[in-house]
């Protein structure tokens, strides 16, 4: 069993899902709509949108005969969390990384 913070790094690993995601982003989108800027048949959006509705990232709503795909953002949220952790810690290593250079020029530069 792959758990959500997988499964949103995958459907976040092509770049027409990200499209896909950016569109929605807009306001909610049929398949013909979101089809419209990919050189792909309707059945090939429609496995990239399989995708991002496994990783929970759209979900499909019915308006009479329309069934237009939104955006849900809580898998998003999670895999922004996740990587701010990561984006703080390497920000402090290169802050400390920067300090350490800073001292051994200022030590350099005196001798």
């Amino acid at each position: 069993m792959t758990d959500r913070l997988s499964n949103a790094f995958a459907a976040l690993a092509d770049p027409t899902r990200r499209a896909i995601l950016a569109r929605l982003a807009l306001g909610d989108a049929s398949v013909t709509e979101l089809a419209e800027p990919f050189e792909m048949s309707l059945p090939a959006i429609s496995k990239h949108l399989k995708v991002l509705e496994k990783a929970g990232m759209i979900a499909q709503s019915r308006e009479k005969q329309w069934r237009p795909r939104r955006l849900e953002p809580g898998p998003l949220k999670e895999a922004a969390e996740w990587l701010e952790h990561y984006r703080r810690f390497w920000e402090g290593s290169f802050d400390r990384l920067e300090s350490y250079l800073q001292e051994v020029q200022s030590k350099g530069g005196t001798s």
